[in-house]
């Protein structure tokens, strides 16, 4: 296989590796100095282009979301040499008009999560990393084009509120989530697009909207099998449109956005002052500025 950097990182459901047409695939084992990450990171040949995929919670679904490494996993694909990364999941509704089935590209996150790291920095460099727009405009237009090219109903926008899990919501969750305005509920978005933007990656979430959770008076309560029924049968929708997003990316170079610029006046810390272990610990993402 080509030694060049992937075009993408994809993160979601290890189903999303059978896609029809994906060649010449190598698994990587990468170690981390946050860990491992939450599977090895499978590679392969789409549309002509090399692309990554990890398996969030790992391959038979073994890691919650808050055991999930979401360090680990950004510095892994980071690693890779990719500067794009593309999140696939599974979220509940808040509003009426996102229904079960719909796929949307979400703007914006409200972080309810209290028992994950959120940051690489620490340890004597301290880093405060602008994330006003969490999602990368860019590649969120991008996906939102390749998820439309499919035909399935996808929606552009809306708040992506990340609860800690594992449980799902209570109705008095739900329906404060719906007064304040958050339009979906799910429990992995965060802290990864804060972690993305700390690696300076591009990051964009195609979330497959599998239930009204809990608030919803004429629909079902979220249950697991309601998620895995509505994850399955979308499942080649994703697909194709991370084959045809592929393609727009081969034709589409990295635009100059704030992502890719995202530790630039970031680093608070003194040069002189962070001690050498963590300045070499945190090379990958540091060593353009330091």
């Amino acid at each position: 296989m080509s030694s060049s950097a992937p075009i993408l990182g994809v993160i979601g459901g290890s189903g999303l590796y059978n896609i029809p047409g994906l060649t010449d695939i190598e698994e990587r084992t990468i170690a981390t100095p946050f860990g491992d990450p939450s599977d090895p990171i499978v590679i392969g040949a789409l549309a002509g282009q090399r692309v990554a995929f990890l398996a969030r919670h790992g391959r038979g679904h073994r890691h919650s979301p808050t055991e999930v490494n979401y360090r680990a996993n950004i510095w892994a694909l980071k690693s890779l040499g990719l500067q794009q990364v593309l999140s696939i999941t599974a979220c509940g509704s808040l509003r009426e008009e996102y229904a079960p089935g719909d796929i949307v590209i979400p703007d914006q996150i409200f972080d309810r999560t209290s028992l994950r790291a959120r940051t690489f920095f620490g340890e004597g460099l301290v880093a405060h990393v602008g994330v006003a727009e969490p999602f990368c405009p860019d590649l969120s237009s991008l996906a939102l084009a390749a998820v439309a090219s499919t035909g399935v109903r996808v929606h552009r926008g809306g708040t992506f509120v990340t609860i800690e899990g594992p449980r799902f919501s209570t109705k008095a969750e739900s329906n404060a989530y719906r007064q304040l305005g958050f339009s979906l509920i799910g429990m992995t978005a965060s802290p990864e697009a804060f972690l993305a933007r700390e690696a300076e990656l591009c990051y964009a979430c195609i979330a497959h909207v599998t239930d009204y959770d809990v608030w919803h008076t004429s629909a079902e309560p979220v249950t697991v099998e309601m998620v895995i029924q509505t994850l399955l049968s979308n499942t080649a929708h994703a697909q194709q449109a991370l084959v045809d997003l592929v393609g727009r990316l081969a034709t589409s170079p990295r635009p100059e956005c704030a992502c890719n610029t995202a530790l630039k006046g970031a680093l608070m810390t003194a040069p002189g002052a962070i001690p050498p272990a963590t300045r070499e610990r945190l090379a990958l993402l540091t060593a353009r500025y330091l």
